[in-house]
């Protein structure tokens, strides 16, 4: 089947958001003819856990923490408004579109107490390139005044962050609510749609 017969990206949950979703990238167009055959595929291959607890981080490798800390994790994030960044050092959109808006978030909320940012390579692919000595690298080229973790998962087998939070790939945003919800998940989310969800969250 030729390219052009297939949807190479949907919109799942994307209304105001400004979000890519790859969730029906496989799906031939003509299988989605009737909007009940759309709900259905769309329920069956969307990613992430919006909805749901964020689960615990426990990633073993950390650069720029909070001085006198060894880990960081979202138990230490409570009552907070938390936005997530799964990397790769490798992943083009995640240097064309995903740092430079992360920049510009957390530029945003720089001194405010009830918001709080993480970025984590989460290495599926390319073990020998997205190492940890890249994640770092990339926290200073980018100066984020925030945690950089490094998850390959044990034995370089893929990252457990990955599957905890069943992420597409990377670029990857989780915005957590104060209740430690999940309230955004998806490839992309443009710099004013994370500041007006995150304003929301934080007034409850």
């Amino acid at each position: 089947m030729k390219r052009r017969d297939f949807l190479t990206a949907g919109a799942v949950g994307a209304a105001g958001l400004g979000l890519g979703s790859y969730a029906l990238a496989d799906t031939p167009l003509g299988l989605l003819g009737d909007p009940d055959d759309l709900a259905d595929v769309t329920a069956r291959r969307v990613r992430g856990i919006r909805g749901r607890r964020a689960p615990d981080l426990a990633v073993d490798t950390w650069f720029n923490l909070p001085r006198g800390s060894k880990s960081i994790d979202l138990g230490d994030y409570a009552n907070k408004v938390v936005y997530l960044y799964f990397f790769q050092s490798w992943c083009p959109g995640c240097h064309k579109s995903g740092f430079p808006t992360l920049q510009k978030v957390s530029r945003h909320f720089a001194n405010t107490p009830d918001v709080r940012f993480a970025a984590i390579q989460t290495v599926f692919e390319g073990f020998g390139s997205n190492t940890a000595d890249k994640a770092r690298a990339i926290q200073k080229r980018y100066k984020l005044d925030m945690p950089v973790g490094h998850d390959a998962g044990k034995d370089d087998r893929g990252s457990r962050v990955m599957r905890k939070y069943r992420s597409g790939g990377t670029p990857w945003t989780v915005i957590v609510d104060k209740s430690r919800v999940v309230r955004f998940n998806a490839f992309h989310i443009r710099p004013q749609s994370a500041i007006s969800l995150m304003e929301k969250l934080r007034r409850g």
